[in-house]
């Protein structure tokens, strides 16, 4: 087994943990025995499990971005995000967080970023620049923007269950789609 493939079932096997038993109860241990690996195998990539979560977390999220298609419209740029909100909203692995152990995802909502929202900025940063160039979205430092859409669409993953029962998923999509549209127009 190649170490990369070795990192893919382990990085599988933590999943299948979290998913059963929530992240603080995952172990090393554990994971080394779901993914048919030794225990230092595990412990020479990632020190604890909170090093190894934090890589699984953002495999998985990368995974949910919407491929470049080229098409840089604000439209086309706004669907995407929609459709990722409510992807990631809805993903088994960050349901089970944010049922079981939320407090694991306060350093990326107040301390800093992680490596999953700094690929998110990268490419919604890269989208707003296309559709500034084809003028179907607003001036405007293109990193300052998209933090600012990081920030929108962090909350409607993370904050989505607290005012699900005035906003519910599909009404909390075409709210989302609204404000990014708003946000994002240009100037007349």
């Amino acid at each position: 087994m190649t170490s990369s493939r070795n990192d893919d079932a382990i990085l599988d096997a933590a999943k299948q943990c979290v998913l059963a038993v929530g992240m603080r109860r995952t172990t090393l241990a554990e994971i080394a025995r779901r993914a048919g690996v030794s225990r230092p195998t595990v412990y020479r990539r990632w020190p604890d499990v909170r090093t190894l979560s934090a890589d699984l977390l953002t495999r998985e999220l990368v995974a949910l971005l919407p491929a470049d298609t080229g098409d840089g419209s604000r439209r086309h740029g706004i669907d995407g995000i929609v459709r990722t909100v409510s992807a990631a909203r809805q993903h088994p692995l960050f349901v089970k967080i944010l049922e079981t152990d939320p407090e694991l995802l306060s350093t990326y909502v107040f301390d800093r970023l992680g490596a999953s929202q700094q690929r998110i900025l990268e490419v919604l940063t890269t989208a707003i620049r296309s559709g500034q160039a084809d003028r179907t979205i607003r001036s405007g430092d293109p990193d300052e923007l998209a933090a600012m859409v990081l920030l929108l669409v962090q909350s409607a993953v993370l904050s989505a269950r607290i005012v699900s029962d005035a906003l519910p998923p599909d009404r909390l999509d075409a709210q989302l789609r609204t404000v990014l549209d708003t946000y994002l127009r240009p100037e007349e």
